[in-house]
């Protein structure tokens, strides 16, 4: 039986060269071959590597206001309320971040708490610390205490404050004002703020932790001897100043 011979002839594959590859680089568009099944043409857009990297980056406080939700006081001008500082501000920013990691619906005290210890670097971070009180031991007491949130739900970008929370910043303010300085509302403010609700997680948290009304007591005046040794050093450049001043006029007149 004579069978008959299939011959293959391989045709020579040509690679293409960088200048090409470079040009089709270039190309707004490419085009692939139409589907034998569809009968359809694909076209795929290609972007420069360029625009796809960010020119800027954002701070992890940007997202956060320079002035936190708090309510309007009546009477009060805007002007006259006093500022959050960078690291009260960054604070609340890791405390909406805490309250997302652990798919809670709101952010609460616990997570201001938990806030200003993942921001680490404020007089009241470094307090708690110096007291033993540390970000894992207060996730784990707010764990314990509130429990954690179903697998499948997940936090809203920026979780409300819950009505104990938004008090704290009101008392935070509150206090600011009355002591009749002008400065910004640190994480102190914040820290005392959440121990003055009794009822709340935070307080409980801190409670469970070690904190009492002694450390409360201790970290205020802590904050007053540093404003009190802010303002003595402000007057006496003030007053070095004003001498500076005050020789160079009679120097003149001399």
């Amino acid at each position: 039986m004579a069978m008959a011979a299939n011959t293959l002839s391989f045709s020579p594959i040509s690679f293409p060269s960088s200048q090409s590859l470079n040009a089709k680089r270039n190309q707004a568009s490419t085009s692939l071959p139409s589907s034998s099944i569809h009968g359809c043409k694909l076209s795929i857009r290609l972007s420069n590597s360029s625009q796809v990297v960010p020119k800027y980056r954002t701070s992890t406080s940007a997202t956060v206001s320079s002035s936190l939700p708090t309510l309007k006081r009546e009477g009060a001008e805007s002007e006259k309320i006093p500022k959050w500082s960078a690291r009260a501000i960054r604070s609340f920013a890791m405390a909406e971040l805490e309250a997302r990691k652990l798919k809670y619906s709101s952010t609460g005290t616990e997570a201001l708490l938990m806030g200003i210890l993942v921001e680490g670097t404020s007089v009241a971070a470094k307090f708690l610390r110096a007291s033993g009180i540390t970000l894992f031991k207060v996730r784990e007491e707010t764990v314990n205490l509130l429990g954690r949130s179903d697998l499948y739900i997940f936090s809203p970008e920026h979780p409300p404050l819950t009505e104990q929370a938004q008090r704290v910043l009101d008392w935070a303010i509150n206090e600011k004002m009355k002591s009749g300085d002008s400065g910004e509302i640190t994480t102190a403010y914040l820290l005392l703020g959440i121990w003055s609700e009794k009822e709340s997680a935070g307080h409980q948290i801190l409670a469970t932790l070690g904190f009492n009304d002694e450390k409360a007591k201790e970290l205020a005046e802590s904050v007053a001897q540093r404003l009190t040794s802010s303002m003595l050093r402000l007057g006496t450049t003030f007053g070095v100043a004003c001498r500076r001043y005050l020789n160079v006029g009679a120097s003149s007149v001399t």
